[in-house]
């Protein structure tokens, strides 16, 4: 029998909260409302260490990871994990059979794909998004989720606008917003990212033709912000939609500066 070393009393007697597994990538499928998707996730799962015992064992977390893997793939049809967080939790619960601990978290990071039409010629362009999923159980056994999305969008710059006869500098942005609520509040990440994409000067895309090109330059101008004004317009929107707690940030890539200008709020 081999020798759990992680069962022996360490020399410093203190609870640890978060140990576990970062940086694991692996393949998930979600069944979404009927379809499925792909994604590459990079997982961090942990759990609470007591104070008596040294450590944990660490391929349990793999483990439990592994199996909800399987279990997607073997009733994929039946719609098992219909979310990421639903996949999340799945994992603490394999890990509740495995492996002792009052506090568990599983962090989910992956890119979602969504088609869109380019606003001219209405081509469909595929645009990548960053999302994050965390599921957290908490000491008395009850589950909170943090959805987290981050898009990319443009600003135009109105106070220049108003003082140059309507030149401008424009700028990339990127807007995330985060959602901390309870587990089984609905809440997609999709209409997070419109959210998001809805409140910038104008949405940037992947492919533009030349029409496409003059179609979001001319939206641009029409729409002169701040990133004071996209943080805030973001805010009114998630707070109106969802209910949890609200993290918003944003950061314009400035173009006539050699710095960034960040904007954030939260409920």
């Amino acid at each position: 029998m081999p020798v759990e070393t992680q069962e022996e009393r360490p020399e410093i007697m203190e609870r640890l909260y978060r140990v576990g597994i970062t940086d694991l990538r692996t393949v998930a499928k979600i069944n979404w409302k009927g379809k499925v998707y792909t994604f590459l996730p990079v997982f961090e799962v942990t759990i609470d260490v007591p104070a008596e015992k040294k450590g944990i064992h660490m391929s349990r977390l793999v483990e439990s990871i592994t199996e909800a893997m399987s279990e997607a793939v073997e009733e994929e049809v039946g719609g098992a994990h219909g979310s990421l967080e639903e996949l999340g939790r799945c994992v603490i619960r394999r890990l509740e059979g495995k492996h002792p601990h009052r506090r568990a978290e599983v962090w989910i990071k992956t890119h979602l794909i969504i088609p869109r039409e380019t606003p001219a010629s209405g081509r469909t362009t595929y645009e990548p998004y960053d999302v994050e999923v965390g599921v957290i159980k908490h000491d008395d056994n009850s589950f909170e989720k943090v959805l987290r999305v981050r898009v990319i969008g443009n600003t135009v710059c109105p106070h220049a606008m108003a003082n140059n006869n309507g030149k401008t500098h424009i700028q990339r942005a990127r807007g995330e917003l985060e959602v901390r609520t309870a587990f089984d509040e609905e809440i997609s990440l999709e209409e997070m990212i419109d959210v998001v994409e809805s409140s910038f000067s104008h949405p940037t895309y992947t492919l533009l033709k030349t029409v496409d090109e003059n179609a979001v330059v001319q939206g641009m101008y029409r729409n002169p912000k701040f990133v004071e004004d996209v943080a805030r317009e973001i805010f009114s929107k998630a707070r109106e939609r969802f209910k949890g707690k609200i993290h918003v940030r944003v950061i314009s890539e400035e173009s006539i500066h050699k710095h960034n200008v960040i904007a954030e709020t939260w409920s």
